[in-house]
């Protein structure tokens, strides 16, 4: 090989250990045996009514329409993509986007709670990103606590007549950093400060994942709204048969 291609060589070698080792340590929600197990059994009991309840509505969705399966798997899809493109942030966690406003804003935040940990199963699975025994964790941050915001955002700004658009990229970008700041608490009841406890362990992990997490949150509500002005344009009549677009509105 010439000059040019060893150094082509040499900077690829040097990602790869930089990227490689970094993704042992820290490229996950909350890695795999990084809470003690009283708290995995905690947040797993606490997320047990949230799937029951995401469970019936995805039925009763499905029943009332059939065609929102296409939309309910795209939303799925989208949570998968962007949660899985993570910036390492603090030991033991890294910074991404979530993906789960769009389905909250489409489906309602209980259904996102499946979606939510069929996406964190298969990339504790495939990607090694997250675990098993963290499942429940990740579970009530990204797939109950933040769709519960997004949810909550959004229809708080159609009640105050605020621009579609406006309330869907609010609702998507603040879900998001809720999700961390519901994160930030996960850890930091596990690992309390030993100067100033749970509150003071609390406000160093957000303050470690802000820098990465507030541009993140700003793309995802961007996205999300330009996700669904393509499906306003391109399946009107699913968003319709879904209740999201009322007959006859453009």
């Amino acid at each position: 090989m010439n000059q040019k291609e060893n150094k082509i060589v040499a900077i690829a070698a040097a990602f790869a250990l930089i990227f490689g080792g970094t993704t042992v340590v820290n490229a996950m929600h909350i890695m795999e045996g990084y809470l003690p197990p009283k708290f995995c059994i905690m947040w797993g009991v606490i997320c047990v009514p949230f799937l029951v309840a995401g469970y019936l509505s995805i039925k009763k969705t499905l029943s009332n329409d059939r065609k929102s399966i296409t939309l309910l798997a795209m939303a799925g899809a989208f949570v998968f993509v962007l949660s899985s493109l993570k910036i390492p942030s603090v030991t033991g966690s890294c910074s991404h986007m979530t993906g789960t406003g769009l389905g909250a804003i489409l489906f309602g935040p209980a259904a996102v709670s499946i979606l939510g940990i069929i996406v964190l199963i298969f990339q504790a699975i495939l990607l090694a990103h997250g675990g098993l025994t963290t499942l429940g964790a990740n579970t009530f941050s990204m797939a109950i606590a933040g769709p519960l915001v997004s949810y909550g955002i959004y229809k708080l700004c159609q009640k105050m007549k605020v621009n579609k658009n406006v309330g869907i990229f609010l609702a998507a970008s603040i879900g998001d950093l809720f999700t961390y700041c519901v994160t930030s608490i996960q850890l930091a009841l596990a690992y309390p400060s030993q100067s100033g406890g749970v509150a003071a362990s609390t406000a160093k992990f957000l303050a470690v994942f802000a820098p990465t997490q507030l541009p993140l949150a700003i793309i995802e509500g961007i996205l999300t709204v330009v996700i669904i002005i393509g499906l306003e344009t391109y399946a009107k009549s699913e968003l319709t048969g879904l209740g999201f677009l009322k007959r006859g509105e453009n």
